[in-house]
């Protein structure tokens, strides 16, 4: 089955996903999200750059001190970068809905955080895609940031790569939903929230 733009005949619910009205799965999402940001956080503590190079020689001190241009600059980075991101996160999905069904996505804003979403219904592959594209497409990015950046400024791109990974909790859940429901299952994701139809159920 492909992406398309209406339901076909014969197709029914069979899962509908709010984390706006499913407080339950709204904890285990949020708490996957903590989950994963925690192991990252603990693998910066182990493998990271040492913090030392937010310090600098005093002599006059005998010691060290702050950094703050440094550190100023650090927080600008992460601050102001995880703010494109959540931009460049629902634009990638909008991108990918958009190429799958050529139905115009909509993007917005909750109390909850920021969406895109479609009137299109989408195959079971072409959704998954459109569901982990940020992650992977914005990850690289990222990845090769903390790379070729000097070592000062691992940490705020870290910090960004965090939030992109924690923050996919959500696309991390329903891919995993997806990946064992029948193989032509269509998915309408408003961006609020999200329901599937089959054929076969």
């Amino acid at each position: 089955m492909k992406s398309t733009a209406t339901l076909p005949d014969g197709y029914r619910e069979i899962l509908s996903v709010d984390l706006q009205k499913n407080k339950k799965l709204a904890l285990l999402v949020n708490g996957l999200a903590l989950l994963i940001a925690a192991v990252m956080v603990t693998a910066y503590i182990i493998f990271g750059p040492s913090l030392e190079v937010y310090l600098i020689a005093d002599s006059s001190a005998r010691g060290w001190t702050l950094n703050f241009p440094l550190v100023i600059v650090s927080l600008l980075i992460a601050g102001v970068g995880t703010l494109v991101y959540i931009i460049l996160h629902e634009a990638t999905h909008g991108v990918f809905m958009y190429g799958f069904s050529r139905v115009k996505p909509r993007f917005g804003f909750t109390l909850m955080y920021a969406y895109a979403g479609s009137d299109a219904y989408f195959a079971k592959l072409p959704y998954i895609v459109i569901a982990l594209a940020p992650v992977i497409l914005l990850g690289g990015v990222l990845l090769a940031l903390n790379i070729l950046l000097p070592t000062e400024y691992f940490l705020p791109v870290y910090f960004i790569q965090i939030m992109n990974i924690s923050g996919a909790a959500g696309d991390f859940y329903v891919t995993a939903r997806f990946i064992s429901m029948p193989k032509d299952i269509l998915v309408r994701d408003t961006g609020v929230s999200m329901t599937v139809y089959s054929s076969e159920a």
